[in-house]
């Protein structure tokens, strides 16, 4: 039989005891969510009609005491810097933003010392004095203004406290701490106002000094009962940091001097099946939780998962576990705090205030976009299927266009919508405006999404969680317009999104729990699974962030890490207790940003181990391949030997025919598939862009000279074109992009630099008495080669960069801007020549020679390279080194030799039985 869970235990308590004043009973329990569990376990409990009693949270019970509305985070930072301002000289006044970083931690200790009922005079004048002390009290004659007005900042504390406190009690709204302590002040009063109800704590554990107060008081006045839950291995161990509270109330409170303590239970010590299980980084852990409950679901397909908690160590698990989960968990119920600095709506708003801002700060005038930060926006996954940008984005690209005007952006999204408009309309008429087109935005998006996707539902609720945040910064920014400024507006919201979180909807009864540690708390489950059970996760470490020292906090019975600790210990323990299958994950790895030692509460389940508890600890890691990658092997299909016979017929290229010998998939994705690389904007200028230049600039330069000898005066007169022309010839390759300066104005002057030297070296041959005369520049050729060996005939066809005639030969020029040696056109034997990639540019001009060959009409021809990264060799013709002689004229039998060369490559691409094999 299955132990009842301490809301059943409650129930029962409730029908047995209290059932003639059920209507006047109410009962507190730490959070809201165990409200709906509860009433769940009495209805199980009764057979007829009944008037449930009321369930409130301990945060609302106070509030009814204290009559006093909650003020929430942002609306409460608001309000202290209107205190802050009204208090603090103005020559001495921070902006919102800098004032924001302190407050945010000042407010909390404000909120510790109103909960545990402490003199704030008393505790804040003593930070003064230890910052006084411990810095510059000794020296006084030294202090500088600086350490004058650090000092001074210590000092007003206690008026900050005050006059804060005084301005919320006068709009009857409050923090949780001000509210406690008000609370506190009420209680005599509340206590004659509630004669005859009856109010029940349950499931209670840590409790700060007003919440003792006032249960205590009620206890006493015989208006309350409190039933805790505590296990008798965690209460009677005066170590075990489980019990660490409850023990102190226990021996501390009259109430207990003569009265029993209920209740103490003995669940921990009963038979559980506990799996240690470690795994490297987040998402293997998300990966394990999602087989255990595959495994789950597998073994018992009839079993409802409601009796099953995940835990989450970590928040940011959240979106890898519920990619992890499988498809067969139906309801899922997520209760947990989710921060929307991981929100893929807050992403998008951080990305459009940075557009914005650095729009607005790069041109006052003309309010000019930086492309990357369009693109940011226009690629986001919740514009890019919704704002119809796909030609924007490809125009971007293809024009290089780095800052946009906002009057070009508009012109060249010809299709304009709403969304579009949202995004990019000008932040110029001040904050509120700027938050309200947001607002619109978020509305918009959310409206795009559908409710039946499972994911886009989740996306939803990010969406909204955003949407509600930027209307309430709307709210408080009409009351609050300090400085209408959108760089500051961006600070205040950056501010406020780490105090907001995402909350989901869900049915709490059915299917799959998960959940957040605080969530976990008065529920019980049959299945836990925790995650994120590493040192300085869970428990959550030593970290204080607070201005009150600790030894300070020990003193004035503030808590500490230590108490922090021991919550999240009962927390831990109080899973476990009545769990039957308990699974605890951590992160094997101990460096990186999620890393850590696993949790000590693990080592102490092993060191303290019970005896019905069967405790197994593994160790998971991804099975790793012997081999880390193999090679692609594409076979050749009837479909791809009708595309190679298409490419024969067009043409195959020296370049083609290079990129086989480099690696056969990468021809397999160029040409048979047709893959290309995605056009992207280049900001700085490319070398390929670079050389794409230099050609087309010589090009132009040397186009007039075409079947004419060139003379000294035509060099000298191309030279005083290249300023122009590098010029032209930029606005025409690059197009929109920035050249007049940064990397891409040096790459301007290297162009200009290597035409010039090219010319100087022309100049230098004509002067020594060359006949230089062009015959083609920039020309294409193309020549059909017929052999035995190939399955069809295949058409050669190539650009050849320039063709000449030197003193009597032909002369065959490929321009290189990268660096070129001898050697890398001289070969000495032709066996192999096609196997090897360091022969791609000898494959490449003897093809240019063979294109060429008919055309020749038997004059002597070279073929060869003038590499601009090595000019003073001049040009570097191809030269077959037999022994010790050393030919460049392309005479027989190089090209018989060569084409028997080709013939092998070429059958090898058209052989239908060899397929194309990755090379790695």
């Amino acid at each position: 039989m299955t132990n009842p869970s301490f809301l059943d235990k409650i129930a029962t308590v409730l029908i047995e005891e209290y059932s003639n004043q059920l209507a006047n009973t109410i009962v507190v329990l730490p959070n809201k969510r165990a409200k709906i569990f509860l009433i769940e376990a009495l209805k199980k409990q009764v057979a007829n009609n009944i008037l449930a009693p009321e369930i409130t949270s301990i945060e609302d019970f106070i509030q009814d005491i204290a009559s006093i509305r909650t003020v929430d985070p942002i609306e409460l930072l608001f309000e202290f810097y209107e205190v802050y301002l009204s208090i603090t000289d103005k020559a001495q006044q921070q902006s919102f933003e800098v004032f924001a970083n302190w407050a945010k931690t000042l407010l909390q200790d404000f909120n510790e010392i109103d909960r545990y009922l402490l003199d704030s005079n008393h505790v804040l004048s003593y930070l003064k004095d230890i910052e006084d002390i411990k810095k510059w009290g000794v020296e006084v004659e030294n202090k500088t203004q600086l350490l004058e007005n650090y000092i001074d900042f210590w000092k007003l504390l206690p008026k900050y406290y005050q006059s804060l406190y005084d301005h919320l009690l006068k709009k009857g709204i409050g923090y949780q701490g001000l509210i406690y302590r008000e609370a506190v002040t009420n209680l005599t009063v509340f206590s004659k106002t509630i004669n005859s109800k009856k109010y029940i704590f349950a499931g209670f554990n840590a409790l700060n000094a007003a919440e003792e107060k006032i249960i205590q008081h009620l206890i006493a006045s015989n208006q309350a009962a409190i039933y805790w839950d505590v296990d008798q291995t965690f209460l009677n161990d005066p170590y075990h940091d489980a019990g660490l509270f409850v023990r102190r109330f226990k021996e501390s409170w009259k109430h207990y001097k003569s009265n029993p303590f209920e209740w103490i239970v003995d669940d921990f010590s009963k038979s559980k099946n506990i799996q240690v299980i470690g795994t490297p980084k987040t998402i293997g852990q998300a990966k394990i939780t999602g087989s255990i409950i595959e495994n789950s679901i597998t073994q018992n397909p009839n079993a409802t998962l409601d009796k099953v908690a995940i835990v989450l160590g970590e928040e940011n698990l959240l979106v890898p576990l519920l990619y992890a989960l499988p498809a067969t968990v139906g309801a899922l119920n997520i209760t947990m705090g989710y921060s929307s600095k991981n929100n893929p709506a807050q992403i998008l708003i951080a990305k459009l205030f940075k557009m914005h801002t650095n729009a607005l700060s790069r041109n006052a005038t003309s309010y000019v976009f930086y492309y990357k930060d369009v693109l940011d926006i226009l690629t986001h996954p919740l514009i890019e299927p919704y704002a119809k940008t796909n030609d924007l984005v490809k125009i971007i690209n293809q024009n290089n266009y780095t800052f946009i005007t906002h009057k070009k952006l508009t012109e060249l999204h010809e299709t304009q919508n709403d969304l579009f408009d949202l995004l990019f309309q000008k932040w110029e008429k001040g904050s509120i405006a700027v938050l309200e087109t947001i607002s619109s935005l978020l509305l918009t998006l959310k409206a795009n999404l559908s409710t039946d996707n499972e994911d886009e539902k989740i996306t939803k609720a990010f969406v909204f969680a955003i949407f509600k945040i930027i209307n309430k910064l709307i709210n408080y920014y009409s009351q609050h317009q300090h400085i209408d400024k959108i760089d500051t507006l961006y600070a205040i919201y950056k501010q406020v999104i780490d105090l907001a979180e995402v909350s989901f909807e869900g049915e709490p009864l059915n299917g799959l729990q998960i959940m957040g540690v605080l969530e976990s708390r008065v529920l019980d489950f049959e299945t836990v699974i925790v995650t994120s059970m590493n040192e300085g996760k869970f428990p959550a470490g030593k970290s204080m962030n607070s201005f009150i020292p600790y030894d300070v906090k020990r003193e004035l019975g503030l808590p500490t890490f230590k108490e922090k600790d021991a919550i999240y210990t009962y927390h831990f323990y109080h899973l476990l207790q009545r769990a039957k299958n308990i699974y605890l994950l951590y992160n094997t790895e101990s460096d990186g940003l999620d890393g850590g030692e696993k949790s000590r509460f693990i080592t102490q389940l092993e060191v303290e181990k019970q005896a019905n508890h069967n405790l197994s600890h593994e160790i998971y890691n991804a099975t790793l391949p012997e081999t880390a990658y193999q090679p692609m092997v594409i076979p050749k299909s009837e479909s791809m030997m009708i595309r190679l016979k298409e490419i024969a017929e067009q043409g195959f290229s020296p370049s083609a025919l290079t990129s086989y010998i480099r690696n056969p998939i990468q021809f397999y994705f160029q040409k048979i598939l047709r893959i290309r690389e995605v056009e992207e904007v280049e900001e700085n200028i490319a070398l390929n862009t670079l050389g794409t230049i230099i050609h087309e600039t010589l090009r132009v330069l040397y186009t007039p000279f075409i079947d004419k000898f060139i003379s000294e005066t035509d060099i000298l007169n191309c030279f005083k074109q290249i300023d122009s022309e590098v010029l032209n010839q930029f606005k025409l390759v690059y197009k929109e992009g920035e050249i007049k300066k940064g990397r891409n104005l040096l790459a301007f002057e290297v162009a200009k630099h290597n035409v010039s030297n090219f010319l100087k070296v022309e100049l230098e041959s004509i002067k020594n008495g060359d006949a230089i005369k062009i015959l083609a520049l920039e020309q294409t050729y193309e020549r059909k080669l017929e052999h035995s060996s190939l399955p069809f005939p295949v058409l050669i066809k190539g650009n050849v960069d320039r063709i000449e005639e030197r003193n009597g030969n032909i002369r065959i020029i490929d321009y290189k801007t990268g660096k070129v040696e001898k050697t890398n056109v001289t070969l000495k034997t032709w066996k192999g020549l096609t196997e090897d990639i360091k022969n791609d540019k000898i494959i490449q001009v003897l093809a240019y020679a063979y294109m060429y060959e008919e055309k020749a009409n038997g004059k002597p021809m070279e073929a060869g390279i003038i590499s601009f990264k090595n000019l003073k060799a001049g040009f570097l013709p191809f030269t077959f080194k037999e022994g010790k002689e050393v030919s460049s004229i392309i005479e027989l039998p190089i090209l018989p030799n060569y084409l028997e060369q080709l013939v092998l490559l070429l059958s090898e691409i058209l052989d239908a039985t060899i397929p194309f094999n990755e090379k790695i």
